[in-house]
């Protein structure tokens, strides 16, 4: 059985004119993420990662190639129907969790529900379950003001899991955390990873734990090679 591919870039650049200058940030990137999948891309400061996390997102149009998400080419879709690829397929987790702080940990699981304009009690069952799923079932009631650095960011992950997607983009998802909470909470992501049958993609400055994933890149001046 062929594996089902949610996440490819073919032949993609980006360049940015500075005044009379093109600056060439991203140049011929190929990546295929299938279902199911933990990829990790590794690289320095400067050398892309935030660009090219915006072009998997849909967030930027390349200056060359094709991003296709779950076999959709992006650049074929308006605004309104790249959002909604983006919150029914995708998760995103960032360095900071962007928790909302008036409401609880269970209601920020359920804000990507409520952006579609309505919450079923499926999706807060599901909600709850997730909460649970991450070590978090006895306070889906707080908010994220009494919760740790940790116990927020595993908030952040559920919220990113709650619209069942294919796939997971994580922007640094330990660098604002301890080195113990850090660890927990990788430990946490290569279990969902396991658990769910969703890729998840970790953008790192962590090689360690970059090199433990099955499927690791690595980006150098605009560059992305797949270390085999």
């Amino acid at each position: 059985m062929s594996l089902k591919a949610v996440l490819e870039c073919k032949d993609v650049g980006r360049q940015f004119k500075i005044g009379s200058e093109t600056v060439v940030v991203l140049e011929n990137i190929d990546l295929c993420i299938n279902q199911g999948e933990m990829a990790s891309i590794v690289g320095a400061s400067g050398s892309g990662k935030t660009t090219l996390l915006n072009l998997l997102a849909g967030l930027d149009n390349p200056s060359h190639g094709e991003v296709s998400m779950v076999g959709q080419p992006l650049r074929q879709l308006n605004d309104r129907k790249r959002a909604a690829l983006r919150n029914g397929h995708m998760g995103f987790v960032f360095q900071f969790h962007h928790l909302l702080p008036e409401f609880s940990a269970l209601e920020n699981v359920l804000m990507p529900c409520r952006i579609n304009g309505y919450i079923t009690n499926e999706q807060r069952d599901r909600a709850k379950e997730l909460l649970d799923n991450v070590g978090l079932g006895q306070r889906i009631q707080h908010r994220p003001s009494e919760l740790s650095g940790g116990e927020r960011q595993r908030v952040a992950i559920a919220r990113a899991l709650i619209n069942r997607p294919d796939f997971i983009l994580m922007d640094e998802p330990t660098g604002n955390l301890d080195e113990a909470t850090s660890e927990s909470v990788q430990r946490l992501i290569t279990r969902l990873n396991d658990s769910f049958d969703t890729s998840f993609i970790v953008v790192t400055h962590n090689q360690v734990w970059a090199r433990q994933h099955p499927v690791q890149f690595k980006l150098s001046k605009g560059k992305l090679d797949k270390i085999q």
